[in-house]
């Protein structure tokens, strides 16, 4: 599967989810039952592209966004949080990964408060989940994403800088920094 079917799987499962930024699991579950109606390769196609897709986004500046946004993010909390975002569509992904600052169009900071973050923890799984559905093994899926050769880097790209340093993040967020520091 190539990134442009990838995407309009994602915009298919958003279109039935009335609130998607409050509903990420809303979206995997619809994507779920779609990848379900494609044939194994396809699935496999869709986790490898998704698997991309993360290794892509993990850079520093993306996760000082996740950071203010969720009030901390640890490894695993960025992760979702990029689940999250990829249940918010391409439109906001591609603008978050060329200025995360733009996300402060799309968060609401009492959502944040109300669901605790900004998580789409249930978005990572949806390609293993359906294929194991289909296949009654993960296996295949974990091979074919092996075999994608995918590059994921052992520290995030990008300058490192302090997520704890209100003034940086004031600096770097400014639209963000506006909606989630109070100091």
């Amino acid at each position: 599967m190539d990134r442009d079917g990838f995407w309009e799987l994602v915009e298919s499962a958003r279109a039935e989810v009335d609130d998607t930024v409050a509903d990420p699991d809303g979206v995997a579950d619809s994507l779920t039952k779609a990848l379900g109606q494609l044939a194994t390769e396809e699935i496999a196609g869709f986790g490898v592209e998704l698997e991309r897709l993360q290794a892509d986004s993990y850079c520093q500046d993306l996760w000082g966004a996740a950071y203010l946004i969720n009030s901390g993010a640890s490894d695993d909390g960025f992760d979702y949080f990029r689940g999250w975002l990829v249940a918010q569509g391409q439109e906001v992904w591609d603008a978050a990964l060329a200025d995360a600052d733009s996300l402060a169009d799309v968060v609401d900071e009492d959502l944040a408060e109300e669901f605790e973050g900004f998580n789409g923890e249930g978005m990572l799984t949806v390609a293993v989940n359906a294929y194991e559905s289909a296949t009654g093994s993960d296996k295949g899926y974990w091979e074919a994403v092996e075999e994608a050769g995918i590059d994921t880097p052992d520290v995030p790209m990008g300058e490192n800088f302090d997520f704890d340093d209100t003034s940086e993040m004031r600096t770097r967020y400014p639209l963000l920094a506006a909606l989630f520091l109070t100091d």
